[in-house]
C-alpha cells in the first residue's frame, strides 16, 4: 500500500472508532432500557432482529447504488449521521414502541458499510486485505471498549437517556472526519455498470450465501445472551462488563484473526469462527455457572474477531471489483433477513419454551452450516 492509502484506511479506522464509541455507551444496556420500558423478550427480539434486517437491507441497497454511481464517500458520512440522529431520539423515547422509528433510523445508518468495505477492499491487496478489514475491525472493537467503559462509569449518573444523548456526539464527530479527510477515489468510468442478480455472481459465492443464510437464521442479538445473564444472577452493575468482555477479545483477536486468513486462508478461519460460536452455545447450556457464563463471552469475543474480518474479505475476493461493494452488500442483507427472523424466533422461543431452546437451535443450524462450509471448493 502506498502512504495515500494507508492514510485513508487510517481515517476510516478512527471514524469507525468514534462511531462504535457512541454506539457501544448504549449497546451493553440496551436491552436492559429496553425492557425497562415494559418490553417482554419476544418484543426485545423483534426490534433487534428488525434492526438487523434493516441493516442488511441498506447495505445492499447503498452497494448497489454505490457500484453504479461509482461513488462511496456519501454513504459513508451520512450513515454515521443517521447513527447519531438515533441515539437522540432514543433519549427522548417513554414507551418501547417509541424506539421502532429511530431503531430503523439507527440501523439504516449501516448504509455506510458496503461502500466504505468496498472502500478498503479497493485499497488493498491480496497479501495485506485481510489484515486491512482487521484493522478496521479491531478499531470498531477498541472504540466499543471504550465506549463500554465510559457506559459502566456514567449510566448511575446520567440514567439511560441522557446517556444516550452523549452518545450521539462522537458518530457526529466521526461525520466531520469524513468530509474532510476522505477524498473520492476516481474509479474507471469506462466499465458499463450491468444490472445485477444472483446468476451474476460465482457459483462459490452463491453457495456461500446459502450456508451463511444456514448460519444466521440461528444467531440471534447479542441481547439474549446479556439477558440470560442478568437472569442467571449477575448485578445489573456487571452487565456491561459482560459486554466488555467480548468486545475486548473480539478487539484483541481481529487483526491476528485477519493475518491468519492471509496465511492459511479465509474458508479455514471461518470454520474456527464457526466453532467458537459451537462453543457459545455449548457453554450457557452445560456450563451454568458465573465462571461457565463469563467464559462463554469469551469464545463470543473470538467468535466475532474470526468471523467479520474473514468473512468480508473471502466476499470480496469471491467476485469482480466492478460489482464488489454490490456483493459485500448482498451479502450482508442475505444474513440480516436471515436475522430478523432469528432474533424474533428466539425470542418466542424463550418465552414459550424457556431460555435453553434458542440456544439449543442455533447449535443445530451452527453445526449444519459448518458441514456445508467444509464442502466450499476454492482455492483460498
Amino acid at each position: 500500500m502506498d502512504k495515500e492509502s494507508k492514510r485513508k484506511v487510517k481515517i476510516l479506522g478512527i471514524a469507525s472508532f468514534l462511531n462504535d464509541m457512541g454506539s457501544d455507551m448504549i449497546y451493553p444496556v440496551w436491552p436492559l432500557f429496553v425492557r425497562s420500558l415494559g418490553a417482554n423478550m419476544s418484543i426485545l427480539g423483534f426490534l433487534d432482529g428488525l434492526g438487523d434486517a434493516l441493516v442488511s437491507i441498506s447495505q445492499a441497497i447503498s452497494g448497489y447504488i454505490s457500484d453504479k454511481i461509482k461513488r462511496r464517500k456519501v454513504f459513508v458520512w451520512l450513515g454515521y449521521l443517521m447513527g447519531g440522529l438515533s441515539r437522540i431520539g432514543y433519549s427522548i423515547s417513554t414507551n418501547w414502541a417509541h424506539l421502532i422509528p429511530f431503531r430503523i433510523l439507527d440501523r439504516a445508518g449501516k448504509i455506510r458499510s458496503a461502500p466504505r468495505d468496498a472502500i478498503i477492499a479497493d485499497l488493498s491487496t491480496d497479501r495485506d486485505r485481510g489484515e486491512n478489514f482487521g484493522f478496521l475491525r479491531m478499531m470498531d472493537n477498541l472504540g466499543a471498549v471504550i465506549g463500554i467503559l465510559l457506559c459502566i462509569l456514567l449510566v448511575n449518573f446520567f440514567g439511560f437517556q441522557n446517556l444516550f444523548l452523549l452518545a450521539s456526539i462522537p458518530s457526529l464527530i466521526g461525520v466531520v472526519l469524513i468530509l474532510i479527510f476522505i477524498q473520492e477515489q476516481k474509479r474507471d468510468s469506462s466499465k458499463i455498470f450491468k444490472r445485477i442478480s444472483f446468476k451474476s455472481f460465482t457459483p462459490q459465492f452463491r453457495y456461500f450465501l446459502i450456508l451463511s443464510s444456514i448460519f444466521s437464521l440461528g444467531a440471534f442479538s447479542y441481547s439474549f445472551l446479556l439477558v440470560f445473564a442478568k437472569e442467571f444472577g449477575f448485578k445489573t452493575y456487571f452487565v456491561p462488563i459482560l459486554y466488555l468482555i467480548f468486545t475486548a477479545t473480539a478487539s484483541l483477536f481481529s487483526i491476528p484473526f485477519g493475518k491468519l486468513s492471509d496465511k492459511i486462508g479465509r474458508k479455514k478461519v471461518l470454520e474456527i469462527s464457526f466453532f467458537f460460536w459451537i462453543l457459545v452455545c455449548l457453554s450457557f447450556l452445560f456450563f451454568k455457572n458465573y465462571l461457565g457464563i463469563i467464559l462463554a463471552f469469551v469464545f463470543y469475543g473470538l467468535h466475532k474477531g474470526a468471523l467479520e474480518p474473514s468473512q468480508k474479505a473471502f466476499v470480496s475476493e469471491l467476485v469482480s471489483q466492478e460489482i464488489r461493494a454490490s456483493a459485500l452488500g448482498s451479502y450482508q442483507m442475505i444474513n440480516g433477513l436471515f436475522s430478523l427472523p432469528a432474533s424474533f424466533l428466539a425470542g418466542i422461543l424463550w418465552d414459550k419454551v424457556g431460555s435453553f431452546a434458542p440456544f439449543s437451535f442455533s447449535l443445530f443450524l451452527t453445526i449444519s452450516a459448518l458441514v456445508f462450509l467444509f464442502r466450499l471448493d476454492v482455492v483460498k
